[in-house]
């Protein structure tokens, strides 16, 4: 950990001792990360006496994640209510708040914990390692400084957080230092089998039908070095299928022997198309999706397009392109 790192973490924990109420906040469209670190991060902050901590509900959690410890607390939180700290976690700009970004308006402080190279550092305080595999990762190096107790409830949320980001410790943002943090929460004596059953073979009959029907739009390009599929609302209704229930599709199909980038467009509303992109080797997918105001990872990002399907898949594979050549 650096000086200036330290120094920030130290920072945070002389605000936490100065104030009486936190609240903690991630991105919509919320993932194993983002709930992970938010109820792991919120539960160890509860052990600080008379520190009020409340976990805000920014969207719908994928059902997977029911199970984790403290999930019951995440509740709607006015977008005007007063704090003393806003901490947000997993969250590389505002914008990713949705609604809920009024809410920092009425903060005396705001905390920034990322792990995103695209983070643009709008907090007080920002703490942001794009090295770090996850932001569960960062938490959980922040309670080993702060001296908060780690329980077998926080590790099984840090877990999931880690697990879940860094694709089961596959991706190349996994480290020595994570392989030792997944080791020191599986001493806590979390439930490994349990974790995985949720996360990983849990998969509904709604999200396989939907897949099938994402893979009938599977299309190739530059010798199938380019993977490109894209789900609408009609298919989602088809079958009764929520958009959290696309999340595993574009790893899927990055994962042909082939394929170099994957990309999955998913309809949110008219003319608002959500990009997943993937890359396996050499294509840095966050330098695509920032030409897009969007952002992530070398090997993960996102964006959002406010076009059409077939106008989104267009402007995407048009970039795609450019770097895959």
């Amino acid at each position: 950990m650096s000086k200036e790192i330290k120094l920030k973490i130290k920072s945070l924990g002389e605000k936490l001792k100065e104030s009486k109420s936190v609240c903690l906040i991630s991105h919509i469209h919320p993932d194993g990360d983002s709930i992970g670190s938010l109820l792991g991060f919120g539960l160890a902050l509860r052990q600080i006496e008379g520190l009020e901590v409340k976990f805000a509900y920014v969207d719908d959690i994928p059902s997977n994640f029911s199970f984790l410890p403290g999930i019951e607390n995440i509740k709607k939180v006015g977008r005007d209510e007063y704090f003393d700290m806003i901490i947000t976690l997993d969250c590389s700009d505002i914008e990713r708040l949705g609604e809920m970004k009024t809410i920092l308006e009425s903060a005396d402080t705001i905390v920034n914990i990322d792990h995103h190279v695209s983070n643009l550092d709008y907090g007080d305080l920002n703490i942001v390692l794009p090295k770090a595999s996850s932001t569960g990762e960062i938490i959980y190096k922040i309670l080993e400084y702060l001296g908060l107790n780690v329980t077998k409830e926080i590790a099984t949320c840090l877990y999931v957080a880690i697990s879940t980001d860094t694709g089961s410790f596959k991706y190349e943002s996994t480290s020595a230092y994570t392989h030792i943090v997944a080791s020191r929460l599986l001493e806590k004596g979390i439930d490994l089998n349990k974790i995985n059953v949720e996360l990983y073979q849990s998969t509904s009959l709604n999200k396989a039908n939907l897949l099938i029907k994402a893979l009938n739009t599977l299309e190739f390009y530059e010798n199938k070095k380019v993977a490109v599929v894209y789900i609408s609302r009609n298919m989602l209704e088809d079958c009764k299928a929520t958009i959290h229930d696309t999340n595993g599709i574009v790893e899927f199909i990055r994962n042909i022997s082939t394929v170099e980038v994957a990309c999955v467009l998913k309809e949110i509303a008219n003319n608002e198309i959500k990009v997943g992109l993937r890359s396996k080797r050499y294509v840095d997918v966050a330098d695509i999706a920032k030409r897009f105001n969007g952002g992530g990872h070398v090997r993960a990002s996102g964006c959002t397009i406010f076009k059409s399907i077939e106008e989104a898949k267009h402007d995407i594979l048009e970039e795609i392109l450019k770097d895959i050549r």
